[in-house]
Formats: structure tokens, sequence, C-alpha cells
């Protein structure tokens, strides 16, 4: 049948206005900016603590700077493993444009439920250990982000140098994170060189650390790596290391602030920015997570907290104080 200029018309624009309902939906990966479009991100972070909370605020600064228009739905699991699984499931059957997972096992939750979804991850210490990538050159899925392996050898090392005449440190862990397991073989690693024993407790959850830090009464230090359930109830182990005047180490800036005397770290406010800038390549330019590697922190600093020292019986390196000076990484 002939169609007449009308009848044409007509199916044009309803062809029209099928292809617009087509990129209207899904996720906002697939061809570059939209343009005014406001895409909607999932945040699953495993519990609240100051290194993570940082980490979040420094990727949606990340957004924010690169005028997108985002609606966050930000979810806390509690260091419920449950609830990081429930809230992964969520995220996918909303179809949200991009999911952000914060630390190792939201990570794993997210990697599992979610196959059509972009998602990062940010506070992970080996995404590989983790199965969240293929490789971290060559994620090869629809998951990458940043790692935040800190530089354990070096943070043994500082121990070594604040208590020379140190023969033993103690690390409290958890037993059901990877990223704590990777560090802990490290750190072992790095004190049999420094002449260090290595004594060990690990915790299922922030409650047990109380007698677990108790079973390592005698030791000379106490050091924590980047643990979210550690690091979530570090005032416990500060309450400990003050009143036995036993030193403690922290694997980063927010746990020295916490109250652990000093470390080498990593920036997590920095950190969460590099990973919002991978979200945007990914939400604006149409960049595909299997071909991003993970990135890692391109820069450490010193941190130090004067206070806790004192209250520890330590005097710290002035080039130590210094360096933390200089970085603005001191706390009084």
């Amino acid at each position: 049948m002939k169609r007449t200029p009308l009848l044409a018309a007509a199916a044009l624009a309803a062809a029209g206005a099928l292809a617009l309902s087509g990129c209207a939906g899904g996720s906002g990966s697939g061809g570059g900016d939209n343009g005014d479009k406001q895409y909607t991100v999932g945040i699953s972070q495993i519990v609240e603590h100051p290194a993570l909370d940082a980490a979040r605020e420094g990727f949606k600064k990340a957004l924010s700077d690169a005028g997108l228009k985002v609606e966050y739905d930000e979810q806390n699991a509690q260091g419920d493993q449950k609830n990081a699984a429930t809230i992964a499931s969520k995220f996918a059957s909303d179809k949200v444009d991009l999911v952000l997972a914060i630390a190792t096992p939201t990570a794993q939750a997210a990697a599992q439920a979610i196959q059509d979804i972009p998602v990062l991850f940010t506070a992970v210490t080996d995404p590989v250990a983790a199965e969240l990538v293929d490789s971290n050159e060559k994620p090869g899925g629809n998951v990458t982000g940043t790692n935040d392996l800190n530089p354990v050898e070096d943070q043994i090392k500082l121990i070594k140098e604040v208590l020379p005449n140190a023969k033993s440190v103690g690390v409290v862990y958890s037993s059901g994170e990877v990223n704590s397991e990777v560090q802990v073989k490290l750190a072992e690693k790095a004190a049999k060189a420094e002449g260090l024993e290595l004594k060990k407790a690990t915790v299922a959850n922030s409650s047990e650390i109380g007698q677990a830090v108790e079973s390592l009464k005698g030791v000379d230090a106490l050091y924590i790596p980047t643990d979210n359930n550690v690091t979530a109830g570090i005032e416990t182990l500060v309450q400990f290391a003050e009143a036995n005047k036993t030193p403690l180490f922290g694997a980063e800036g927010n746990q020295v602030a916490s109250g652990a005397i000093a470390t080498y770290g990593i920036n997590y406010t920095d950190l969460g920015y590099q990973t919002g800038q991978m979200a945007v390549k990914i939400l604006k330019d149409g960049k595909k997570p299997a071909d991003m590697p993970v990135e890692s922190s391109k820069k450490l600093e010193a941190y130090v907290n004067l206070g806790a020292a004192q209250r520890m019986g330590v005097t710290l390196p002035e080039d130590l104080v210094s360096k933390a000076k200089d970085a603005g990484n001191v706390t009084e």
C-alpha cells in the first residue's frame, strides 16, 4: 500500500520515539555522554569508618567536578556479608547505571550478583586474590577499580625504626577478610626480615577485638592492617595500647588520626577521587570496565599522632614528624 505523506511522517515520529525510549533505559555506560542525563549510582559500603567514608566522598566529588548529574543510592552493610549480598541484588534489580563497592566484601558481593552493570571497587587490597578480576592489567569483565594495598614492608620497617629494640609485634585482623589475610602474609615476611616475631590474633567481628588483643599482651608493638572490622573498633585497641604502653602502628592515615601513633599510607579521599575519575570515563565516555586496568594510589604520605605517641610512651623520629608536617598529617 502506498503511504501518504501524513502516514510517512507519523511512522518517522513513532520510530524516533522508540529510538529515544531505547536510549533512556538500562545502563548509562553504553554510548558516551547523554548531555543532561541524570545517572543513578548505587554505593555499597561494608562498614562505616573514616577511611571508607573518605573514599566514598572522594568518589562523589570526582563525579561532581566532572559535571555529572547523579542520584546516589547509598547503602551500608554494617559489617554483614549477607547484607552486602542483599544490597548488591537490589542494585541489580534496580538497574542502576553504575555500582561503587567500597571494600573487599562488598566488592565480592557485587561481582557475584551483578553481571550487566559496571561495577567499580575501591579500598580493595588484592582484587585478583579476591577473584574480582582476571588480572589487574586486564580485568576481563564488568568489574574494575582501585586497590589500596598499603606499603606493608615500609610500615613494618617503621616499627623497627621507632622501636629499635623491639622483638615482637602483634597483629589483630579478621579471619574472613581476604584483604587482611594478604596483608598479614606480607607482614610476616617483612617482620622476619626485620628480626621481629609476628604474633597473630583473629576476630570475626568488632566485638571480639578486646579479647583478641588481650591474647597479645606482652608484645613490644601492635600493628593494624587495613581491616574493616578492626578499624571500625579501633577505640578498643587504642585503649589497650595506652593502658599497657604498647605502641600501636596503623596502616592508613585515619587509623593514626583515631589513635595509632604513625604510619606510611595512602590518602583515601584521593583514592576515592581516582575511582570517581574512572566512573566518569565509564558513564560519560562509554569506557568498558573490562578494558580499564585496576589502578593504585599515586602517592604515599607519612602520618603521625603526637598525642597518642606520648600516651604510649614513645618519642617519634624527627624526620618522620617533619614529613608528616609537610603533608599536613600531624594529629596532636
